[in-house]
């Protein structure tokens, strides 16, 4: 294409965007914010020979847009369709799969170094918000990549403050001076020149560089990249197309690691967007002409537990709140607003947030840090080194546990039960339903060591946040008498059991139906009762079967000479798919007619 028509392009982009993710849903204001960086790139570079490594993911939409899927996004996110985030299956251009964040320069070094000693020649390009670069493993890529003087691109996209016409001029300038192929070569031979005139030469070449070093400190901005190894050139208007493929051609042509800084503006191109980028960031499906949201205004699940923990707190006075850059999608906005000197947003710094919940714990407060069932994942040493062995009463409130459904594998939180069940000393339970999770929260404030409650994403219905705790620690709930079958569910899955009892009444089964409420420590007593009087057992979880609750409660029964048949339901040993959860729910057969049915196959096999 002629460089005169990307200002149209990237409008029609930004418009087809909209159209799309306002009915699908997925990351829209990141996205809006990154069209015409995304054009530059993909003009400058020739991916996928060159390649461009997205940080996260959520902001590879127009990346995928430019690379042969923009005929697919009527499926984005959906059962079968296109994914949400980079998927190295999906295209030759997803050149690393991503849906964490901070991961892209360690890829990128990596890839690079790989090229290196193939003898190969191609740019590699790390792309990364200023957000991304809160997590400590962006700047350990950062400090090894400045060190190795590796050629590598890192394309820093800072969305949250504003750019002036001056401050783009002068930087713009700078990049130019600095980068000019003219300037670098007579640098190059004034340094080699005082460097064989000893011993002065060596003398007044130190004098010069201090020199130079107390006058950049002054006019370059990015001076802690440079000292970091980096050559930093910017800051640059992310919405001027020219500047950006300007620069990106100057960086292309430079030795070693680079860090281009492009100023972008999350949500640009649509009013409700820019306004409110934080609900855009990961948006439903609305209404272009309002900015409204489908089913906006009913309470979920991360809702129930911010309002509860803010109604506590506000009568509690050693209750804190943590976040790792989450306080809206935690539910933890409502604390935020009405106690801001106790709610604590770290950055998207998980293992740091565990950490510092652990510093508070030591000094009489108790943290509640609510985190999504997959970040956590990243700060287990932290979870086993500074909470649990130390036996601290940090509370973890994990949102976005078991199936999410349209963020696909990177966020399914199906293995934070069998991650968690092994480490001493922390207590696990999981509501049924809005209410539970409200006394579960209540409950946990007055148990002196780790806790976890996993909770689901999606709507709560109904709940009453002034109810009391009525919820003895350790012990389930017997929900309905029955005889030779018992299941045990847990969560989300009682709703779903309970579906199924009506099928299988229908075929004169009649189960023995067990909320457990705790995975860790099991209710042994009720377990042991009902198994005895049972032909077999099912148990059903919202988790990987391997090491899941279904595995607790074989073991238990194991290790107390109890034989019988255990049937576990839950999800198998493979990464799940993106898709709507009820969709995923019946391929893996945890739907209410699936889980009848394979209780009635296996109670006939056992006749």
């Amino acid at each position: 294409m002629d460089k005169k028509d990307f200002p149209l392009l990237c409008e029609e982009i930004r418009q087809f965007l909209i159209e799309k993710v306002s009915k699908t849903g997925g990351h829209l204001a990141s996205n809006l914010g990154i069209v015409e960086l995304t054009v530059a790139l993909h003009y400058v570079f020739n991916s996928p020979v060159d390649k461009i490594i997205w940080d996260v993911g959520h902001q590879c939409y127009v990346h995928k847009i430019i690379t042969g899927r923009k005929d697919q996004f009527d499926t984005l996110r959906k059962f079968n369709g296109l994914s949400g985030y980079t998927k190295r299956t999906e295209s030759v251009h997803d050149i690393f799969g991503a849906g964490h964040s901070s991961t892209s320069i360690s890829a990128a070094l990596g890839i690079a170094k790989a090229r290196d000693l193939k003898g190969e020649k191609y740019s590699v390009v790390a792309v990364i918000g200023d957000g991304a670069l809160t997590g400590g493993m962006a700047f350990e890529a950062l400090n090894n990549a400045g060190r190795s003087k590796t050629d590598l691109i890192v394309v820093l996209n800072h969305n949250e403050m504003s750019i002036s016409e001056n401050v783009g001029s002068l930087s713009l300038y700078l990049s130019k001076l600095r980068t000019d192929p003219t300037y670098n070569k007579l640098k190059q031979e004034v340094d080699n020149l005082l460097n064989i005139v000893p011993p002065i030469g060596k003398s007044l070449h130190k004098y010069i560089e201090r020199i130079k070093d107390s006058v950049k400190q002054l006019v370059v901005p990015g001076m802690f990249f440079e000292e970091m190894g980096f050559t930093y050139l910017g800051p640059i208007d992310g919405h001027d197309v020219d500047s950006l493929i300007e620069v990106l051609e100057r960086a292309k042509k430079i030795k070693g690691p680079i860090l281009v800084h492009v100023i972008t503006k999350k949500g640009k191109g649509y009013k409700f967007a820019e306004k409110f980028p934080d609900k855009f960031h990961s948006a439903a499906p609305f209404d272009i002409q309002t900015g409204k949201f489908v089913n906006e205004g009913q309470a979920t699940y991360s809702d129930v537990f911010g309002k509860t923990l803010t109604e506590m707190a506000l009568k509690d006075d050693k209750i804190v709140a943590i976040t790792a850059a989450m306080p809206e999608g935690t539910g933890l906005i409502h604390f935020a607003k009405l106690i801001p000197e106790r709610f604590f947003d770290v950055g998207i710094a998980e293992q740091h947030a565990t950490t510092f919940a652990a510093g508070m714990a030591v000094q009489g407060y108790k943290p509640y840090f609510a985190v999504y069932s997959t970040f956590l994942q990243r700060a287990y040493d932290q979870l086993i080194h500074d909470v649990c062995i130390q036996k601290l009463p940090v509370v973890f409130a994990i949102d976005r546990a078991g199936i999410v459904g349209e963020d696909g594998e990177t966020h399914q939180g199906v293995f934070d039960l069998s991650y968690l069940r092994p480490i001493p000393n922390i207590a696990i339970m999981s509501p049924k339903d809005a209410n539970e999770l409200v006394e579960m929260v209540k409950l946990s404030r007055n148990l002196d060591f780790p806790v976890a409650i996993r909770y689901p994403r999606g709507k709560a219905g109904e709940f009453d946040i002034t109810r009391e705790c009525s919820i003895e620690f350790g012990k389930a709930e017997l929900i309905s008498e029955g005889t030779e079958i018992a299941i045990f569910a847990l969560g989300r899955m009682v709703g779903k059991v309970l579906e199924a009892k009506a099928i299988l009444k229908a075929s004169d089964l009649q189960p023995f139906i067990v909320n457990l409420r705790f995975v860790k420590p099991v209710d042994e007593e009720l377990i042991f009762d009902i198994s005895n009087k049972v032909k077999f057992i099912v148990t059903v979880e919202d988790n990987v079967i391997a090491g899941g609750v279904g595995s607790a409660i074989l073991e238990l029964l194991n290790s107390n000479g109890i034989y019988k048949p255990v049937l576990r339901l839950g999800f198998p040993d493979k990464f799940i798919e993106h898709g709507d959860v009820e969709n995923l729910f019946k391929k893996y057969n945890l739907d209410a007619e699936s889980i009848a049915n394979t209780i009635l196959q296996k109670y006939k096999e056992m006749r």
